[in-house]
């Protein structure tokens, strides 16, 4: 068995030993769009890429810088390359979370963002989190939190073809500043 995937573009990726060189928006922005959201147990097929669309919406409305907006729109990258656990068993299984941290650092870096500021990071991490709690209520019928955290603006979570996020998820990429990567 070999130690590599094949990403939609064609290239064999190692994600135990990532190389930032052949990370391709366009493998990462496919893959997403094609992976559900909440292991696949929302009302409706809803992806990765659609959440990550409303991250960078979310940050773009809250008035976080370019960088927070493309880290949220790339904060879940690895898993187009690693699939994603559930977070109880990712809790278990801290060798899994060891990986994902390493690849997505080598895509941050990748997308000129290798230099996160603790702040950004948690600019990054809140935003995320408001999402989890909005989708659920919206497509689980579940609140996540108490207490609604704020939002900056409205999401739209209905079920959309995987290609339309997909060319959105680039669209919103190419007219990000990612300082010429």
């Amino acid at each position: 068995m070999s130690d590599y995937i094949l990403t939609y573009s064609k290239i064999k990726f190692f994600p135990l030993e990532p190389v930032k060189e052949i990370i391709r928006i366009e493998d990462i922005a496919h893959s997403l769009s094609l992976m559900t959201r909440a292991n696949g147990h929302c009302s409706q097929f809803y992806s990765v890429a659609q959440h990550s669309i409303h991250c960078y919406q979310e940050a773009k409305s809250r008035g976080y810088s370019q960088r927070v907006q493309l880290g949220c729109l790339l904060h879940d990258g690895s898993e187009s390359y690693i699939s994603d656990l559930t977070r109880p068993v990712k809790r278990n299984l801290p060798e899994y979370s060891v990986i994902e941290e390493r690849l997505q650092r080598v895509i941050y870096d990748r997308f000129g963002l290798g230099d996160l500021t603790d702040k950004e990071r948690k600019q990054i991490e809140d935003v995320d989190d408001t999402l989890l709690h909005y989708e659920f209520e919206a497509l689980m019928d579940f609140p996540i939190f108490d207490i609604p955290p704020e939002r900056a603006t409205e999401h739209d979570f209905s079920q959309r073809d995987f290609a339309s996020v997909e060319l959105e998820f680039l669209a919103i990429f190419a007219s990000v500043d990612t300082g010429g990567q």
